[in-house]
């Protein structure tokens, strides 16, 4: 199961939501075995625009990351940077090269 989700900043508050996302992928690194995958990623053009690319072993996966106090405290941090809601999407995978 794959989740990618955008985040528009507002502008000047790029810097604290790298911070709040680097505690993010911190705990997942050291909490969350089947988070096979969990990266920031930053817009080249836009500054302002991030995209977090997660791959979870399986529901149950993706459910223990969005039920952790972890993100419970990333989102109350992120409510108060973010320039609207972020939009997720989630994708099954089809095929390709790991």
């Amino acid at each position: 199961m794959t989740v990618i989700a955008k985040l528009k900043v507002k502008a000047g508050q790029e810097d604290a939501l790298i911070a709040g996302m680097r505690k993010m992928i911190a705990h997942v690194k050291a909490n969350e075995p089947n988070t096979r995958t969990y990266v920031l990623y930053r817009s080249s053009k836009d500054p302002s625009q991030f995209v977090v690319y997660e791959v979870y072993a399986d529901q149950a996966a993706f459910a223990a990351h969005s039920g952790s106090d972890a993100m419970r405290e990333f989102f109350t941090l992120a409510g108060t940077l973010l320039d609207g809601r972020p939009e997720i999407e989630m994708y099954e995978e089809v095929d390709g090269k790991h």
